[in-house]
């Protein structure tokens, strides 16, 4: 593949990556909002909020890890090319932050997510 190929596919893999956070944020977002009437609402609707949320983050939190892992590979070919244009070095420089959305975004999921349990179960 050419540069050029290289630097579509690390776009293509970080629209994915920002896509893949908008659902998770957005339910844990209206949860917080809406505890106390998911609380009157009884036991069931407080499971099924948290499969829920538990279903979301955890599909939300493979397509990030997969696509910040993906770009870091595309990176590392891009690396091999020995190119010096500014956007590649600007790649090789960025790439090593998606660990971020590989391990630090998930953590930050589930310690939320944690919480919510607190407030619906508590």
């Amino acid at each position: 593949m050419n540069e050029k190929d290289l630097i579509e596919l690390w776009n293509k893999s970080r629209n994915q990556l920002i896509i893949a956070q908008f659902a998770p944020t957005f339910l844990l977002i209206t949860t917080a909002g809406i505890v106390p009437a998911v609380r009157a609402a009884g036991t069931a609707t407080i499971w099924s909020v948290l499969g829920i949320l538990l279903a979301s983050g955890f599909l939300g939190a493979l397509v990030e890890y997969s696509a910040a892992h993906e770009a870091q590979a595309i990176a590392k070919d891009i690396s091999s090319l020995g190119s010096n244009s500014a956007i590649s070095r600007t790649i090789l420089k960025t790439s090593p932050w998606l660990h971020v959305a590989k391990y630090l975004t998930p953590a930050i999921f589930i310690l939320i997510f944690v919480a919510l349990c607190f407030a619906l179960l508590g």
